[in-house]
């Protein structure tokens, strides 16, 4: 599971990246003044493992919560309190998604 962890954070932190550079584009060029304008603090995703539920982190925010035994992948209602209403698929299925935005969005 670690590495699924891995590369959903990995996806999310590239489609976070890529959708500020063209939601920046006539402001700034390219991916470093990017990072610079918004912080590499609001695009990077980090994994913070735990007992029953792992938190994926974009920046010192909390976004999502992947639940141990399942790899299902849930929104939050506060930072540790997983929201059942929001799910995102599992980390089998983290293709069907694009994570970019404010929240995760199926592909069509």
């Amino acid at each position: 599971m670690d590495e699924k962890l891995k590369a959903l954070a990995e996806k999310i932190t590239a489609e976070r990246l890529e959708y500020m550079i063209n939601f920046s584009k006539g402001y700034v060029e390219g991916a470093d003044a990017v990072m610079d304008l918004h912080g590499k603090s609001s695009i990077i995703a980090t994994v913070r493992p735990g007992k029953k539920y792992t938190k994926v982190d974009v920046g010192s925010s909390g976004k999502y919560m992947v639940v141990n035994d399942t790899g299902e992948i849930f929104g939050i209602k506060a930072y540790g309190v997983i929201h059942r209403g929001h799910r995102y698929g599992t980390l089998d299925t983290i293709n069907n998604w694009h994570w970019g935005g404010y929240d995760a969005q199926r592909r069509v």
